[in-house]
């Protein structure tokens, strides 16, 4: 990832709170940049944990969570703990990684046994994307958003589900999130729908939430 403006780093990302039990007592956030969503978990009991790899958000998120570790993925793959967290949280990293598929498969062994992945994951299918595509015939890479220039790797529903299931997890829900409000988009994507029957709601939202649990 390159240096993103400040906002990018300190973000809260409430509407991805609901999708971690309140039972979890370890939680593990990669790319946890300030720490401000993993702070919003911190209580008496709970430990919460962070990678990142930028040292100024780093070292903000030590103010706010139990241990943060400086580096990336790979970095920091080999000091985390194995069978420890009852959450691992990536909200909109996976996209960032060259093989997101091979760390996926390396953090199961860092989850206990009846512990979840929870991801938020952009969808390349937002109606955005595809007015784009379809009728300016375009696809642009831009600062941030789904076609961020700091982007390897772009998903669809189908393909979150299938990356999961190749990796030897066990999907418990997966939900559209962030839809969208655009006066232009959100006709776009009810038209489509109306033509097409139904068959492509996922094009409203602009990321997929999914909760994984590792099969046995």
């Amino acid at each position: 990832m390159d240096i993103k403006d400040e906002g990018y780093y300190k973000n809260v990302r409430p509407e991805m709170l609901r999708y971690i039990p309140n039972s979890a007592k370890t939680i593990l956030e990669i790319g946890c940049g300030s720490g401000n969503f993993s702070a919003q978990l911190a209580k008496e009991g709970v430990e919460t944990w962070g990678v990142e790899p930028f040292e100024k958000s780093a070292k903000e998120a030590t103010q706010k969570l139990t241990k943060v570790l400086i580096g990336t993925l790979d970095d920091t793959l080999k000091d985390l703990p194995n069978n420890y967290f009852d959450v691992i949280v990536m909200n909109d990293v996976i996209e960032h990684l060259l093989e997101p598929w091979d760390d996926i498969v390396n953090l199961k062994s860092k989850l206990k046994k009846e512990g979840v992945l929870v991801t938020s994951i952009p969808n390349v299918r937002y109606s955005k994307n595809l007015f784009k595509m379809i009728f300016k015939r375009d696809w642009k890479y831009t600062d941030d958003l789904i076609l961020d220039r700091t982007h390897y790797r772009f998903f669809t529903k189908k393909s979150i589900k299938r990356m999961y299931k190749d990796c030897g997890y066990n999907i418990q829900s997966i939900k559209g999130i962030n839809v969208t409000k655009s006066f232009l988009y959100f006709p776009f994507a009810v038209l489509f729908n109306i033509v097409l029957l139904g068959s492509q709601f996922d094009m409203f939202f602009m990321q997929h939430a999914t909760v994984a649990k590792k099969n046995e």
